[in-house]
């Protein structure tokens, strides 16, 4: 309890400033949702992917939906972790398989922000971190983080396993990355970071002393754990489609959802072009993929350790450059934490006092939009 102690204290700020913005974002969202005559708590539990996760967790995997255009939707599109959790909640409470999910990101976004702290301040100091932590939490799709979705889950799995890759925990690295990877797709981005950050060590062992194998076992060992979760999920997925190693590429395919380097979101963002005022959200759209890339390139340059680098850039690109539902990239850009430190460092550069004016602006404009989003007609 000492050793848990002390890293708690350091991140007390940061958990109570992220604990007061998410507390906000459900009270906009519960006095937003009556007015209109609609349920917060079926809002945060029981719609678009939450749903798929719960009957996951009831009936297993094998449910889908045929569309008229022929369009197959399979829940075997959503990786296992959260319906596990939903189903062992369930099975030792009282609490729905909603419930059980939503019971999930009230663990899973103070972990995750205890995460992003735990990473910022290891690479700047706990000032940054703190601030890290402010700013995912008030990012404009925040609310994300309090739904029954598998955001938070993941950005808890994959922001310790960076933290464990940062210190040198190899095997709790390698993990908490095979967690990740039963979590998302996404949690390549985890698997790459641990392997990219391996090969590294072992290459600047080479050039300099030979590493005891003490130190030479844990990272082998760390490295062999972290594909396992996303591999065997995928592997498994092409064994109960009779489909082989790309069997998952096809239930994706199914959701229209593929890797195509981009071209389907140009073209998206293009269309906005052809009137007004939907040559504005193209202008708007251009503009944050531009913020984005920039956050980037500022990471690069203040010399972000290689593995926020690599989780950051596979994150990112995955989100950008797939065939995905548009309205989605947002929320699939918020485990990419690490493009928030360019920020945080200039944030934290400020007096105290005028920092909290800025987060504090900008929780209340998120939690509107928030509130706005979740009662609007797609999924977030």
């Amino acid at each position: 309890m000492t050793d848990l102690a002390a890293p708690l204290r350091r991140a007390a700020p940061a958990l109570l400033g992220y604990a007061a913005v998410r507390a906000l974002g459900l009270v906009v969202l519960a006095v937003w949702s009556a007015a209109r005559g609609k349920s917060a708590h079926t809002l945060l539990t029981a719609r678009w992917d939450a749903l798929w996760y719960t009957r996951v967790a009831d009936l297993g995997y094998g449910y889908e939906v045929r569309l008229p255009n022929g369009d197959v939707h399979s829940n075997l599109a959503f990786f296992p972790l959260l319906p596990w959790l939903e189903r062992l909640i369930h099975a030792i409470s009282p609490l729905s398989y909603a419930d059980g999910g939503l019971v999930v990101s009230v663990l899973a976004s103070p972990a995750a922000a205890w995460g992003i702290f735990a990473v910022v301040e290891h690479v700047h100091g706990r000032r940054v971190g703190v601030c890290a932590v402010l700013l995912w939490a008030v990012l404009p799709v925040g609310i994300v983080q309090s739904m029954a979705y598998s955001e938070s889950l993941f950005t808890a799995l994959a922001a310790w396993s960076l933290y464990a890759v940062l210190t040198g925990r190899w095997v709790t690295a390698g993990a908490l990355a095979l967690f990740a990877g039963l979590t998302r797709p996404v949690g390549l981005a985890v698997v790459a970071a641990v392997w990219v950050a391996g090969i590294a060590s072992f290459v600047r062992d080479r050039s300099t002393a030979p590493a005891p194998s003490a130190r030479v076992w844990p990272r082998a060992l760390g490295m062999a754990l972290a594909p396992l979760g996303a591999a065997g999920y995928v592997l498994w997925v092409g064994h109960r489609t009779g489909k082989g190693p790309f069997g998952y590429l096809d239930v994706q395919a199914g959701w229209r959802n593929g890797f195509d380097g981009g071209a389907a979101f140009a073209r998206f963002v293009g269309d906005k072009f052809t009137s007004f005022p939907s040559a504005l959200a193209g202008v708007g759209l251009i503009v944050g993929v531009g913020l984005v890339l920039w956050l980037y390139v500022v990471g690069v340059r203040q010399g972000q350790p290689l593995p926020l680098l690599v989780y950051t850039g596979v994150v990112t690109a995955l989100a950008l450059c797939a065939s995905s539902y548009f309205g989605s990239k947002p929320r699939l850009l918020m485990p990419a934490f690490p493009l928030l430190l360019p920020l945080a460092l200039a944030l934290a550069r400020l007096r105290t006092s005028r920092s909290a004016w800025v987060v504090g602006g900008v929780a209340v404009a998120s939690a509107v939009y928030g509130a706005f989003w979740l009662n609007g007609s797609g999924p977030p």
